[in-house]
């Protein structure tokens, strides 16, 4: 009787894997969902890089789980799901946030280009989703893409990083209603501007861009400057206030399809979401390049 009373006052923990947690949101989420009970498998491309994932979790006094998985790599996805079944028997949630920024224009450069910010960012998180699908069935659990505003939002010089992101979007908000019906409840999360990740993740060198950008160069400038003064506005949250709506998609009781992480991005998507012929948004983002 008193080992059932002890296993009933400490029920086993619920398991998420996160993807891409070296920085930024999937970190801050992957600290949270620790503090917040879950037993966290947090995974990386490099787990050479896990030094700031370690020290983040250590200063917050939690246990994580850290792992490789690369989403592009789909004997690396089925390893590390494997792994998680094998040694927890379980998983209740996933969170797809490994991605990559891009920042370009069609005609200045490859199609070869836009299929690799495709592979990760969209693809990555197909290969993720499927091979977790069948446990989190298993567990009435939870499917949850951080996207981006850019995934409602098509906006300059970021073709190919929004193509993946409506791709997402409209990828879940079709298996949605599917997955629902078998217990799987489907979130899409979609931040705005988050400090400190803008350049780093873009991983390029910007004045070389505009000098490369022949009769771009002027129209990419304005578009650079605009989102300098963006960030400088105050307007770009830290990673730890965008984690916020993840663990809303993670923990409450009938989280949303859709959650932005922020009043401004609620405001931004809802230009989109409401504006039948496109003339809102185009005549809001045209501005941002002179």
């Amino acid at each position: 009787m008193s080992s059932r009373i002890a296993a009933q006052a400490s029920p086993t923990p619920k398991v998420v894997l996160i993807t891409g947690t070296s920085s930024g949101i999937g970190l801050a989420a992957a600290v949270a969902a620790g503090r917040a009970g879950w037993r966290v498998v947090a995974t990386l491309r490099d787990p050479a890089r896990a030094g700031a994932l370690r020290a983040a979790a250590a200063e917050a006094g939690v246990e994580l789980d850290v792992r490789r998985l690369d989403v592009v790599d789909e004997a690396s996805v089925a390893a590390a799901i494997d792994g998680v079944i094998a040694d927890y028997g379980r998983l209740d949630a996933v969170i797809n946030n490994a991605g990559a920024g891009h920042l370009g224009t069609l005609e200045n450069e490859s199609v070869a280009d836009v299929r690799k910010v495709m592979e990760v960012n969209f693809f990555g998180v197909l290969h993720v989703s499927k091979a977790a699908l069948p446990h989190l069935r298993a567990a009435g659990g939870r499917l949850i893409t951080v996207t981006s505003v850019g995934g409602v939002v098509g906006q300059p010089f970021n073709e190919a990083y929004c193509a993946a992101k409506f791709a997402v979007e409209g990828f879940m908000e079709s298996l949605a209603p599917v997955a629902a019906r078998l217990g799987v409840q489907v979130s899409v999360v979609e931040p705005g501007a988050v400090a400190t990740e803008f350049v780093n993740n873009l991983g390029v060198d910007l004045e070389a861009e505009v000098a490369a950008a022949g009769p771009y160069a002027d129209t990419l400038q304005a578009y650079l400057d605009r989102t300098v003064a963006q960030f400088l506005s105050g307007n770009a949250q830290t990673p730890a206030e965008a984690a916020e709506a993840v663990m809303e998609a993670l923990e409450a009781d009938r989280p949303a399809f859709r959650i932005q992480t922020s009043d401004w991005a609620r405001g931004f998507t809802g230009t989109k979401l409401a504006d039948l012929d496109g003339s809102a948004v185009l005549g809001l983002t045209g501005a941002w390049v002179g």
